[in-house]
């Protein structure tokens, strides 16, 4: 008896049943049910696809990996795309499985020594799932990266990224302000494993140029910073890391591939927290780090093999449905940033403005130059920033008091600049008054989301007034 195979037979759903029901002897109108016995006999897929790699072309019809013609707009729709070939569906599969069926001899029992990972077939999830291989290939192909590997949080990608390329003896240059994660692990886990740390204002070319020393590995910079959306020049600290023999990593969380590509700009790493703008929608951890293949696969094996850091597939499959409204989303957010940032100016409680697209940001120029949109998070500052953050989470209707950024709904916190030096950034001299240009005694961090511009700004308004 021949095996049933959906591609092969091409079935209708109705004729599959009845054959799946001839050949189990099911009377009708009850359930069908294959012997134990004959379910070798009766495959009901149309290929194991533990042995098709992610990049191979699908049984229906090609789609576009990565193809240099392609707007970016429509890679985040089709790059990485893997028709399922059994049944033709265009929406990714969740490939759930931990392990999958192999044939001996193929695979390996231990990472150590494999170079590449994604060439071997589909093993085990912790190394390689068909669902995040597509995400990372898209991801890959929206920042212009030879691969990309994707991690369980925005902070893993940083983490796996400073534990392979710095070891005991190295030097590490980082921005003063960004991300809390990356800022905290820098500072306080880094010196442990005998890793020199030097925090700096990277929106000074001079002074990242005076912090090089012989043993400088690695600078890591965001731009925008998180949260008083301060820019580095990419292009000037790429060219500084490249004289010194030092790689450079990019957080470019707030910018997304839409505003900014960093390795367009001369660095070697782009990270991000997919947890925020590019998932966009508040319901899936994640993070990735997109770069040249050989340094994308030594992050890789740290990353997932030794430091477990692997992305779930679920979270995966969730992060690509965000990917697909990644252009528009962030265009409509931006626009939306640009008409609140305006209106913020002229609020009689709200004393200062930070948001790259304004005019008197002190970096306009360089935002034109680096970024195609502006971004969704807006930073302002008034005169009792504790009251009014008790009087916002009390009167917000629209907008929500709450930690994270980057999600379909607005978003609005108080950081106090007191606690954050106390805990976080720890900065002193000329590196605090730095910080208080941009924040005062508290900045409000507002992530702008996917409300009508004049409903979220009604609701600012009568949250912020007397």
């Amino acid at each position: 008896m021949p095996a049933l195979n959906c591609c092969a037979y091409r079935l209708s759903g109705a004729a599959l049943r009845r054959q799946v029901a001839r050949l189990c002897g099911s009377n009708r109108g009850k359930p069908a049910r294959i012997p134990i016995d004959k379910l070798q006999e009766y495959p009901m897929s149309a290929a194991n696809l533990s042995h098709l790699p992610v990049s191979d072309p699908d049984l229906g019809r090609r789609a576009p990996a990565a193809g240099p013609s392609l707007s970016r707009d429509t890679l985040a729709l089709s790059g990485g795309l893997l028709i399922d070939p059994a049944t033709k569906a265009i929406a990714p599969n969740i490939s759930m499985s931990v392990n999958n069926v192999l044939i001996p001899g193929e695979g390996a029992f231990s990472a150590d020594g494999v170079d590449d990972l994604t060439a071997l077939p589909f093993l085990y999830a912790r190394w390689t799932n068909p669902t995040v291989r597509q995400l990372e290939q898209r991801l890959a192909a929206l920042e212009g990266a030879d691969d990309a590997v994707a991690t369980s949080t925005g902070v893993a990608a940083i983490g796996a990224t400073f534990f392979t390329f710095l070891k005991n003896g190295d030097h590490l240059i980082i921005s003063d302000v960004c991300y809390a994660g990356a800022n905290e692990l820098a500072r306080r886990i880094l010196p442990d494993y005998g890793i020199e740390v030097t925090p700096v204002n990277m929106s000074r070319p001079q002074e990242v140029a005076a912090a090089f020393r012989p043993n400088t590995k690695l600078v890591h910079c965001e731009s925008p910073c998180n949260p008083i959306l301060r820019l580095t020049d990419l292009a000037a600290i790429a060219k500084l890391a490249r004289q010194h023999g030092a790689l450079m990593s990019v957080d470019s969380t707030l910018a997304t591939p839409v505003a900014t590509q960093p390795l367009s700009l001369g660095a070697d790493l782009a990270i991000h927290s997919l947890t925020k703008f590019i998932n966009g929608h508040g319901d899936a951890l994640g993070g990735v780090v997109c770069g040249r293949k050989d340094l994308v696969e030594k992050i890789r094996s740290r990353a997932g093999v030794y430091l477990g850091a692997s992305m779930p597939a679920m979270n995966a499959w969730l992060i690509l449905r965000g990917i697909d409204t990644l252009f528009p989303r962030l265009r409509t957010i931006s626009d939306t940033a640009m008409q609140v940032a305006t209106f913020l100016q002229q609020h009689p409680t709200v004393t200062a403005v930070t948001y790259p697209g304004l005019a008197s940001h002190p970096q306009h120029d360089l935002a034109k130059r680096q970024m195609e949109v502006f971004g969704g998070i807006v930073a302002f500052q008034v005169k009792e920033p504790g009251r009014m953050a008790r009087q916002l989470a009390d009167r917000l209707r629209v907008a929500h008091y709450a930690f994270s950024l980057g999600h379909q709904r607005s978003i609005v916190v108080l950081l106090d600049t007191e606690e954050m030096m106390r805990t976080t950034y720890q900065l002193a001299g000329d590196q605090l008054e730095d910080y208080r240009r941009f924040a005062g005694d508290g900045v409000f961090r507002l992530s702008v989301g996917l409300e009508a511009p004049g409903d979220l700004i009604g609701d600012l308004d009568q949250a912020l007034s007397d």
